[in-house]
């Protein structure tokens, strides 16, 4: 028998999918076009946090509109929809890791948290416990058998919606059961796709914020997270100099220019926080570049993860808006990875993401990735390099 177009050996009606459905465009045409298609759809919206709290602004993920709106889309298709209270499981593993690493000078990425938990742990194992055959989402990625049995990751075709960025952290046990039908559909097709169905959401604007921070304002999170957060210290140029003071280093982030509080004459950039010390360093846009990452809670997605020493050529991102660039991936005797980029960087900061591809090029192989513990600064001035590097 041949296989379906979720890669099963039977018809799509004896074919279960669970669908991640958070009420937007895509997660509700890919709920809507397998169960046009034949499949067993049961549509799984998680209610990540308190819709009438604070935190909530409008076009969030998973809030209560969006609830609403992944509900109808169900009931006009006619499959069954339910909503998961998981904002426990949202404070505990994603927002207070987030708070915490945030407080310790980091830059987090909560939407990978939420994917490697929450999502691909929590509600997989939900699917699971309904004997689905998979859980099915609205990224845009692909997927596909390999040589080996196991599914494998790919970009996809349309590179200006590749999410891949944010899905290196999942393992190969849930890679083999999620699938992502929108992998090789253009946004634009997928909204076309939309409209020809009649769903109401044709037109719903993506969201661009993390759902639980509106119009991005980290420190006012924080703040309400963690109310002892701001401990004041000293900004302090890579040169030495002590230039003022600073109100917590959560409102800094290493690249910004802006609402740093001191002026030379020249521009400013945040170079380094040191939570230890409360230290906010600052200088030049030349202090930001960086050529050696070290990496942290490395996730292979390869055939076989690097050996003690053994070194690897690949292409990394450093930044889910920009394309792969070459580096090299070497394994140290202590067991992380050191990713040395061909050509520098500006502005990486700890606790963000490196994610690795065989190429460049759109369908490449996502090879993995694991999250930045240091970024050691390429700079000329001997002091200006001891100073930023005792601070990351």
């Amino acid at each position: 028998m041949t296989l379906n177009s979720l890669g099963f050996a039977k018809d799509p009606a004896d074919t279960r999918v669970v669908v991640a459905m958070s009420g937007g465009v895509d997660s509700s045409v890919v709920a809507a076009l397998l169960k046009r298609q034949g499949y067993d759809v049961i549509g799984m919206t998680l209610q990540l946090y308190d819709h009438g709290a604070a935190v909530q602004k409008k076009g969030a993920c998973c809030a209560g509109q969006d609830i609403h709106d992944a509900r109808r889309v169900a009931e006009q298709m006619g499959f069954p929809h339910y909503v998961l209270d998981y904002e426990q499981k949202f404070r505990e593993q994603v927002m207070d890791p987030f708070a915490k690493a945030y407080i310790a000078g980091e830059t987090p990425i909560p939407c990978v948290a939420c994917n490697q938990t929450v999502k691909f742990s929590d509600l997989l194992d939900t699917a699971r416990e309904l004997n689905a055959d998979c859980l099915a989402t609205g990224h845009y990625i692909v997927s596909q058998e390999g040589e080996n049995g196991h599914r494998q990751l790919y970009r996809p075709a349309d590179a200006t919606k590749d999410q891949s960025y944010f899905l290196f952290a999942t393992t190969q046990e849930q890679l083999d059961f999620l699938r992502f039908p929108l992998g090789d559909v253009p946004k634009e097709e997928t909204r076309q796709m939309a409209e020809e169905m009649g769903l109401g959401i044709a037109a719903k604007p993506d969201s661009q914020d993390i759902c639980f921070v509106p119009q991005g304002k980290y420190a006012d999170i924080i703040a309400k997270l963690r109310p002892s957060a701001g401990e004041p210290g000293d900004i302090v140029h890579v040169d030495g100099r002590v230039l003022g003071r600073h109100e917590g280093i959560i409102h800094y982030t290493i690249g910004q220019r802006r609402g740093i509080g001191v002026a030379t004459g020249d521009p400013l950039y945040v170079v380094a926080l040191d939570a230890k010390s409360a230290t906010v360093t600052v200088g030049p846009r030349a202090a930001l570049a960086t050529r050696q990452l070290r990496l942290r809670d490395v996730n292979w997605l390869g055939d076989t993860p690097l050996a003690e020493g053994e070194a690897l050529d690949i292409f990394v991102r450093v930044r889910s808006t920009r394309p792969p660039r070459a580096a090299v991936a070497e394994r140290l005797d202590d067991g992380a990875v050191m990713v040395t980029l061909a050509d520098g960087e500006d502005g990486i900061a700890p606790g963000q993401a490196c994610v690795f591809y065989e190429t460049n090029e759109p369908r490449t192989r996502v090879l993995g990735g694991g999250w930045i513990a240091k970024a050691v600064p390429q700079m000329s001035h001997p002091a200006a390099v001891t100073q930023v590097a005792a601070t990351v």
